[in-house]
Parts: structure tokens; sequence; C-alpha cells
């Protein structure tokens, strides 16, 4: 299957939330790793991930992925909150030109959200720079559409894309989420996850 599903899903992906670009991602959280790694590399050299107590708990893992502590917050967010400078997790988030300029929004398509495709996600950004550090940095800090062994790599990369089956079922099924009410989730839908044992070591 062509990686071409995967650019399609991201431009009808961009064009539902008003973004300009869509990075596709095998999941929410690496979106939002990803974006924090991104924006490290240009220089916000923050020393900390902040979070709602009430999330779930994936995002507050990535500190310790990443090398940064970690901040607790009380908040009453609904449909996404701050992480990180300009990096939001919007992972429930379903709703048409709802993109916030210059900053990477972080949207899940996991089988309980509204595009529900089992795994995967996007990262909603609006400048080309951005969008094709970020592509390269989720396959490998390589171009899918040409054979590694002949890109000279530069940049760092992870193994973090969204596979073209993926994409293709997003195709089919993004008609019906668009024309569907979404669920609406709130802060209460979350444990408070910063009173499990993992955190409290």
């Amino acid at each position: 299957m062509s990686f071409n599903k995967i650019k399609d899903f991201e431009e009808k992906i961009a064009d539902f939330f008003g973004s300009p670009y869509a990075v596709a991602v095998d999941c929410c959280t690496h979106g939002v790793e990803l974006s924090i790694r991104h924006q490290m590399n240009k220089g916000t050299h923050l020393p900390q991930i902040s979070c709602p107590k009430r999330t779930y708990i994936s995002i507050p893992f990535l500190a310790n992925k990443i090398g940064l502590d970690l901040v607790w917050r009380d908040e009453d967010w609904v449909d996404m909150y701050h992480v990180f400078p300009k990096v939001i997790d919007a992972a429930v988030l379903w709703k048409k030109n709802s993109y916030i300029p210059d900053t990477f929004m972080c949207v899940s398509f996991q089988f309980r959200k509204h595009l529900s495709l089992g795994r995967g996600g996007v990262i909603l950004c609006d400048n080309e720079d951005d969008y094709l550090n970020l592509k390269k940095m989720t396959y490998d800090g390589r171009l899918p559409d040409v054979p590694w062994r002949e890109q000279n790599i530069s940049t760092m990369g992870y193994h973090y894309y969204m596979t073209p089956e993926t994409a293709e079922l997003g195709l089919q099924k993004l008609e019906k989420a668009i024309n569907t009410e979404p669920h609406q989730w709130t802060v209460n839908d979350w444990p408070d996850v910063s009173e499990m044992k993992i955190f409290k070591k």
C-alpha cells in the first residue's frame, strides 16, 4: 500500500481541524513526545512537563522518558490542555476548525475516540519546516518516499509513523466521523493519576 494514503489522510484531517498541516503518528502520546522533542531541538529549554492530575497516565510518563521534571496541576480542562510551551494534548478533541495557531496540537484516534482507528493520531501545526522535521522524526529520521540507503539522514528519528493501512481506514471512516456528534470528554473522565504508586517514588 502506498504512503500516499498517509498524505491524503493528513490533508483531510488538517482541512477538518483548520490547520495548514497534520503529521500522522502511531499514537497521540508519541505525537506529544515528538512535539516536545522538536521544541527542545529548536531551543525551548524548559526543564519540566506540566499536566493535570486527571489525565491519561501515558502523558506524565513522558517526563521520565524525555528526562524532564514532572509538575502536576489542578485544572478543570475540556477537550485539551497544555503540556509544554506550544504543545497541547488534544487527544479527545473532535471539532471542526478548532486548531489554535502557532501550536502543536496532538489528537488521538485510539479505539475509544470519535474517529476510532484502533490506534493512531496526528500532530496539527502551521509551519512547513516544523511539518517536514516532524515527518522525518516519525519515520526514523528519513523521508518515507525515498529509500533510506539513499538518504543522508541528519535528523534524530523514532519509529512512530502511522501505517498506510491505518490511514486507509481513517479515510474510510472520516465522513461518518465528521457527520456525527462527538462525545464531550471532561476532566471527570479520568482518575487522579498523581495519587498512583508509580508517582510516589
